[in-house]
């Protein structure tokens, strides 16, 4: 470079510092200024040998980032300050251990989430991918400010990203809309979202990106002078009645408009409500929601509302802090139109997210608005021990939920994700009062436990001491903190049969005069073709292990010449899994099951992962070859699931002697005083089936009866019906295979 270039990008360099302090949304004190300036300092000197690949110098990087972390998110000092050096400990010798000593633990600390999250490189497979998301995510349990400032970064690579290779630019775009656009929107910051997924969309489908900005260009005097026609109409009634407002026009973005045209089917032209207005009117707090409405009844004196679109979110604001009155309405020409209705507060507060939040909260500092909203956000994040891409998964499905309102039978309010069932509301309570739900009431009717909820309604949860959940109850929740709780619980079940079940097997080897010890263990899990001593002990527990079986396995024990020649051909001992026949475990998984319904369905395993039996897959409904099941850490999964989404199903290779049947047994028997009682009695407590459907009737002295109930195989069900024979006054009890 001559010195002539030099010193013009020195000088550009000053100037975007002082833009930086310039722009800066909170109010700098002199000790701010100096932390900034500082943290400016570091990161040019660490810097100073760096360009990027378009070739201008590395620093305008970390200084675009702490512009946007100042105007756009409107952190503080700390932030900006972490924001100019996120880079420095990747990129040069310095520690986080020199920031902290320079600067102070809360900049390191915020310096340090930076560099794990870049550490991890992201250009292997998905499931390394979803693990540095996850990574990410858990980084919210220490500091929400390493998120944002993590989301300020990606914009600005998102914004600088012409001078890359495509496939580069697909692969960031794409992670781009998967998990940053998400983010950013349950964060509140939807400025930041709507340019992530307009970027996004811009290297992800350029033609259609490029399509969709120049038909806006095009159409925007036309826009301009339609919206030019409602706001006159609207100031004049305003002014009237004493307002002090401003209306802006807004075009929709590109990808909303893009999300559109491919939900509905439409093109372009035919997408309506391709522009918003926004009423921004002063007011004090306590006036706030009173103008509102006032604002809503001028507005519907000129245009008539949809009343299924009115959306009020003052009387109860998102769980990102979003406050504002949307009502769509039937502008001139037939068109649809949607006006949102906010005070300057919740403007700022919607431009900003929880920056601003803060600011109106009396007295309280950064440190504190965030810490009333982390805790919002750490319920998503309270199990991790699921594998990343499930976490993933779960996470993105709390962060883009729509919102619905639900009441407590006392009358307190509670915000759960669009879709939520009435178990889900169980859990959202306490995860103790979840897991006893035995029934749920909505607006006093009783419903099933995976009914979905709506807006207002009033949800009553009645438990029971003896509930406990069955594997069923997966499907009938949508929310991560219901299913985290549930798979925990039914892991605990699953040992409590399986410490029956070491008992049950103890007792009936002792018959075969055989010491349950670890190389018996070893040995019945071979026998079995079993993987876990678990397995083994769980199935003895739900008597599908039977003793004629055990007998065969006690007859193959003391074949002391099979033994010898077992011993003198293999000399690695039997104890060791790897004998096991590998098409003997996979059987162990024969079956695959789609949906929340457990449906066989027919399917075809795809080439790019080749699936096997027991790997955790997804199945993709393709246009022509049916359905094509692939693993979810298959390289194409991160494109299906974020361009495809609605042609993925889940599914689960399930073990078949877990899978439950119904069955249904017919009793017959003399009518005696408590039959009922004694009959429900052996199935539900002793034998711990549960009874799907029961219909009872009794004439002249003579009990007949229909019970429908849920076992895992044939054996408990031989054992249950000699069992009810057992009971007081019945006669005959047989299986029926039909209604």
């Amino acid at each position: 470079m001559t010195e002539l270039e030099l010193e013009a990008e020195n000088k550009a360099i000053a100037q975007e510092y002082k833009e930086l302090l310039r722009i800066s949304y909170q109010t700098l004190t002199d000790e701010d200024k100096k932390i900034i300036r500082k943290a400016f300092d570091v990161a040019v000197d660490a810097h100073k040998d760096q360009r990027r690949k378009s070739g201008e110098a590395y620093i305008f990087h970390p200084i675009a980032v702490a512009k946007i972390v100042a105007r756009d998110i409107g952190l503080g000092a700390t932030s900006i300050a972490a924001a100019l050096m996120h880079d420095v400990v990747e990129d040069t010798d310095i520690t986080v251990q020199d920031i902290e000593k320079m600067f102070n633990p809360k900049i390191a600390q915020l310096v340090e989430g930076l560099t794990k999250i870049a550490k991890v490189k992201t250009d292997q497979e998905i499931s390394i991918q979803a693990e540095n998301f996850r990574k990410m995510l858990l980084t919210l349990n220490d500091d929400v400010r390493v998120i944002l400032i993590k989301i300020a970064d990606r914009l600005h690579n998102m914004q600088t990203m012409g001078s890359m290779v495509d496939y580069k630019q697909a692969k960031i775009a794409s992670e781009t809309l998967y998990i940053y656009a998400p983010l950013a929107h349950r964060l509140g910051l939807y400025n930041i979202k709507t340019k992530l997924e307009d970027l996004g969309l811009k290297y992800t489908e350029p033609e259609v990106y490029n399509d969709i900005v120049s038909k806006i260009k095009e159409t925007k005097e036309e826009q301009d002078e339609y919206i030019k026609t409602i706001s006159d109409v609207l100031s004049k009634s305003l002014q009237d009645e004493g307002i002090e407002f401003v209306i802006k026009g807004r075009p929709k973005s590109i990808y909303s408009i893009r999300r559109k045209m491919k939900a509905q089917g439409v093109t372009f032209d035919e997408v309506y409500d391709k522009f918003a207005l926004r009423i921004i009117y002063k007011a004090n707090q306590h006036d706030e929601k009173f103008i509102a409405w006032k604002i809503y009844s001028v507005v519907t004196d000129h245009y008539r509302p949809s009343p299924s679109r009115l959306r009020d979110w003052i009387s109860s604001p998102k769980s990102s802090g979003y406050e504002a009155l949307h009502i769509t309405v039937m502008g001139p020409k037939g068109r649809w139109v949607e006006i949102q209705v906010r005070s300057e507060r919740m403007d700022e507060i919607a431009e900003k997210g929880y920056a601003a939040h803060y600011k109106y909260k009396n007295g309280a500092t950064e440190e504190h608005g965030l810490e009333i909203w982390l805790n919002q956000l750490k319920e998503a994040l309270e199990n991790s021990s699921t594998n990343a891409v499930d976490f993933v998964e779960d996470f993105k499905l709390n962060l883009y939920a729509k919102e619905i309102y639900v009441f407590t039978p006392k009358g307190e309010i509670k915000s759960l994700p669009k879709g939520a069932t009435s178990l889900d509301f169980a859990f959202s309570i306490h995860s103790e009062i979840g897991v006893k739900t035995r029934g749920t009431r909505v607006n006093g009717k009783l419903v099933p436990l995976n009914h979905v909820l709506n807006s207002g309604d009033q949800v009553e949860i009645i438990t029971s001491a003896n509930q406990k959940p069955t594997s069923q109850w997966l499907d009938f929740v949508t929310t991560s903190r219901a299913k985290n709780k549930i798979k925990n619980v039914l892991n605990e079940n699953t040992k409590k049969i399986a410490e029956d079940g070491k008992e049950i097997l103890t007792r009936k080897l002792r018959h075969l005069k055989i010491t349950l010890n670890e190389n018996t263990t070893n040995e019945l899990v071979n026998f079995f073709k079993l993987q876990t001593s678990l397995d083994l002990y769980y199935r003895a527990g739900i008597g599908a292990i039977e003793n004629q079986q055990l007998k065969e396995y006690a007859a193959q024990k003391s074949n002391t010449l099979v033994n010898f020649f077992k011993k003198t051909i293999k000399r690695s001992p039997s104890s060791q899994p790897e004998q096991i026949n590998k098409n003997e475990i996979s059987k162990k998984y024969d079956l695959l099951v789609f949906g929340s319904e457990q449906d066989k369905l027919d399917y075809k395993l795809s080439t790019c992962c080749n699936p096997i039996p027991g790997d955790e897959v997804f199945g993709f409904v393709t246009i022509n070859e049916g359905i094509k099941v692939h693993r979810k850490d298959c390289p194409n999964a991160i494109s299906m699931q974020s361009n495809y989404a609605y042609r993925i199903i889940p599914a689960k290779w399930i073990d078949s002697s877990q899978e439950e049947f119904k069955a249904i047994l017919k009793i017959t028997g003399m009518d005696i005083l408590g039959l009922t009682n004694d009959l429900t009695k052996v199935i539900s407590s002793q034998m711990n089936v549960n009874i799907q459907s029961i219909s009872l009737s009794s004439e002249a002295g003579i009990f007949n009866g229909q019970v429908a109930v849920v076992v895992q195989n044939n054996t408990i069900l031989k054992k249950l019906i000699e069992n009810i024979k057992k009971v007081d006054g019945i006669d005959k009890v047989t299986r029926v295979y039909n209604n």
